[in-house]
């Protein structure tokens, strides 16, 4: 499992800096390895704590410090455990749905839902909130694990479109409709804090499915979440 890593050319330099700064992606599903899940999470923090442990020596930092000496344990945990959590399959929140007793079959929205997420290119954070709404088609989901679905294809390396369309794809799968919206404004720190260090802009990023994809059910779910009732 473990490769050695070439010297880049200048090539190769620019294109991998252009392919980050332009946020390009290369698949709806997030790039995953074969043997991704082979190792034990346990065994993936002891890896990233030794090659963690490497890369902050290279540095020059001094790791017998008291504050220093435990972080490649902290971030190994952190990576494994938390912030790319949503990349083991085990993690996937279970989706319970509810017969749509009231025969209730307006939109449904659930907005301002918080999404704090990685950017793949440079392992920096992206945050900001994701608005989804959905037509139900017989059943209705508990409204808690919309959040939880979010939060779970956040919580890996991700590019804002492909994080637009896995959201409306699991929810469509799940709900059993095509009529599915997102709609996610989030900031990215690669953008703020390397680069052009833009601190003001955001990233706006919708999929929509359905009904959504008529213009006035469109129009119906952006005026809800930015709070303008003369649609």
């Amino acid at each position: 499992m473990n490769q050695s890593v070439k010297t880049l050319t200048a090539e190769e330099q620019a294109l991998f800096d252009e392919m980050g700064d332009q946020h390009i992606l290369s698949s709806i599903d997030t790039p995953m390895r074969e043997d991704a899940f082979l190792l034990s999470d346990e065994e993936k923090i002891e890896q990233i704590q030794t090659h963690f442990k490497a890369i902050m020596e290279i540095m020059g930092l001094d790791l017998s410090d008291d504050s220093l000496k435990g972080t490649p344990y902290r971030v190994a945990k952190m990576y494994i455990k938390e912030i790319f959590s949503g990349l083991n399959p085990a993690n996937k929140p279970k989706v319970a749905l509810f017969e749509n007793k009231y025969q209730y079959e307006e939109m449904l929205i659930e907005k301002n839902i918080l999404l704090q997420s990685t950017c793949e290119h440079h392992f920096l954070p992206i945050y900001g909130k994701a608005h989804v709404a959905y037509i139900p088609n017989g059943k209705v989901i508990g409204l808690s694990k919309i959040n939880r679905l979010v939060q779970y294809y956040a919580k890996r390396p991700q590019v804002q479109e492909r994080l637009s369309r896995q959201i409306l794809e699991e929810l469509k799968a799940s709900l059993g409709t095509d009529d599915v919206a997102v709609y996610i404004d989030a900031k990215h720190m690669c953008v703020s804090t390397r680069g052009i260090q833009d601190i003001s802009s955001s990233t706006v990023t919708t999929a929509y499915s359905g009904q959504f994809e008529k213009e006035q059910f469109r129009k119906e779910f952006l005026a809800a979440i930015h709070n303008d009732v003369r649609y």
